[in-house]
């Protein structure tokens, strides 16, 4: 008997420790956030930023050529006016060419910190007529957060160089193509890259109980079961790169953050332009606010500006300016 109990314990051990090496993988704990800056994103430029996008410039599908050629020069316009180098890069595809807009900041020589979010949004033919989105959260939100992100760099002394990449076409029917804007820019890359951040989907919070959904019921054991957090997704390769990102973004209380590393078999761990960067061996995330899993108007009609929360937003650009600010690669 004192052998059994003996054998039971230490099995019930090790399904302990092998459980919670798992947990400490997926959920990364334990993590020191840097310390805020001075500078602020602004919610009100955010809002002005996402409703341009998804209301005056609605839709932004591929189908939309006129609207997309709008949203990719006010964004190469805001980009300049806020002290960047601007490039464009051209995106061969159907019903194009598109093109990806590029602002550098810092060191244009040696490794480089990119962050990207598409500029297009999605559409459907149902084979009698056309559904669009506003694509507010979806991703106008990304971008209005790359273009505040432009306007707090422009205050900043980088040690490391800073790519802002505004993409042409994520959804589909380019979605998992060649022809994705971040395919383009991620193989035709000339720096070292010791970063790549997605921003996909950072406006919509949802605090009331069950409004948090996930791909399997027992990850509800590990994060909350309301959606009004921002997450930090990666591989788990990149493991490293999640806790940099979740400790910059964990600065404020006012904003909870939680990270997952798992396989990219999960659903929904390489659904955005991340994936074209890990396909050339550069350590990506993505930060969102995990899109279906939480927004029940995720590619449709009701994904609307005045479902976000701007003062989040402003939250999730602060704590990326303060990674890039802090950064000491070279």
């Amino acid at each position: 008997m004192h052998y059994l109990k003996r054998r039971l314990f230490i099995f019930l051990l090790s399904v302990f420790i092998i459980a919670t090496f798992i947990a400490a993988i997926l959920y990364q704990p334990l993590v020191a956030p840097l310390p805020r800056s001075q500078y602020h994103a602004d919610p009100q430029r955010l809002e002005k930023d996402v409703r341009y996008f998804s209301e005056t410039l609605y839709p932004r599908s591929a189908d939309q050529r006129e609207h997309l050629e709008a949203a990719a020069h006010y964004i190469k316009q805001v980009f300049e006016q806020h002290g960047a180098q601007v490039a464009e890069q051209a995106v061969p595809a159907d019903n194009g060419p598109f093109r990806n807009i590029i602002a550098r900041y810092g060191p244009q020589q040696g490794p480089v910190i990119i962050i990207g979010a598409h500029y297009d949004s999605v559409a459907h033919d149902d084979g009698d007529m056309m559904h669009y989105t506003p694509g507010a959260d979806d991703n106008a939100s990304g971008v209005a957060g790359l273009l505040e992100l432009a306007r707090l760099l422009q205050h900043a002394r980088l040690n490391t160089g800073v790519e802002l990449v505004a993409y042409a076409s994520e959804e589909p029917p380019f979605f998992r193509s060649d022809e994705m804007g971040s395919a383009v820019h991620a193989s035709a890359l000339q720096r070292p890259v010791t970063l790549m951040i997605a921003l996909e989907m950072i406006g919509y919070y949802n605090s009331r109980p069950d409004s948090q959904r996930y791909p399997f019921s027992a990850l509800s054991a590990l994060y909350p079961d309301r959606g009004d957090f921002i997450a930090v997704v990666g591989r788990l390769s990149d493991i490293s790169a999640a806790r940099k990102v979740k400790a910059a973004l964990s600065g404020t209380e006012a904003l909870p953050v939680y990270s997952i590393n798992a396989p990219q078999w999960l659903p929904g761990i390489d659904f955005s332009d991340h994936m074209n960067y890990w396909r050339q061996g550069i350590s990506a995330v993505m930060v969102t606010d995990t899109a279906f899993y939480r927004n029940t108007e995720y590619h449709q009609p009701g994904d609307t500006a005045d479902r976000l929360d701007y003062r989040k937003m402003a939250k999730v650009i602060e704590g990326i300016f303060v990674l890039l600010a802090n950064d000491k690669d070279k």
